[in-house]
This record gives C-alpha cells, structure tokens and sequence, in this order.
C-alpha cells in the first residue's frame, strides 16, 4: 500500500520561511517522478514545483521561481520544498504527489499524477 505524507506547514509572517518534507512508502521512489501541488480556499489546485527521479531536472511556476527550491533524497524516500521570502498569496494546502513515471515533461501541472497525500496547512499572514 502506498503512503504519502506530507509534513513542515505552519504559520509564518510574510518574508519569512518555511520548509515541507514528504515521505513516500511502498512505492520505487527512485523511479518515480515528485511534486509539490496546492490549492488555496475557493481556487484550483495547481502545480507549484515537480522534480524528475534523480534531481536532474525541476520545474517551477513562475510566481515560485527564486524562492521555492524543490529537492529529493531518494535513500531516505523524501521529498522537500524549501520556501523563502514568503507571501501571502502563497497561503494554501500544500500537497505531495508522485508521478508514477520517472520524468516530469514540460505538461507535468496538467498530467497525471497517480498518487497524493493529505495534504499541509501553509498559512502566510501580512
């Protein structure tokens, strides 16, 4: 059975920084592509950040682009997101999701990804 769990949301004042870590089990974690989605109360979930199985290659949206850094330690099956400089429009429920192939691709925010966590509260206030 595969178990996905995110960890690491909190409250933080804008400017300030905040780090999520995943762990992911029973899965070939190695072989499998990651990401970071999120969704704020009355909007679609959208795709913040996806790394490819060895790191290699990491997307990011634009509005994310110098103050999110997404990394992968695939001897430990984890997944973090260091998040800095951060605002208020970044306030969500962040989510971890793999793949289930090893690549993210330049569609990866509207591609399938086969399996999610629960989810961590990130809040930031102004």
């Amino acid at each position: 059975q595969v178990q996905v769990v995110e960890s690491g949301g909190g409250l933080v004042q804008a400017g300030g920084s905040l780090r999520l870590s995943c762990t992911a089990s029973g899965l070939t974690f190695a072989n499998t592509a990651m990401a970071w989605f999120r969704q704020a109360p009355g909007k679609e979930r959208e795709g913040v950040s996806c790394i490819s199985w060895s790191g290699g290659s990491r997307w990011y949206i634009d509005s994310v682009k110098g103050r999110f850094t997404i990394s992968r330690d695939n001897a430990k099956n984890t997944l973090s997101l260091q998040m800095n400089s951060l605002k208020p429009e970044d306030t969500a429920m962040y989510y971890c999701a793999a793949r289930g192939l090893d690549y993210c691709a330049p569609s990866w925010r509207t591609s399938v990804f086969k399996y999610w966590g629960q989810g961590t509260q990130v809040t930031v206030s102004s």
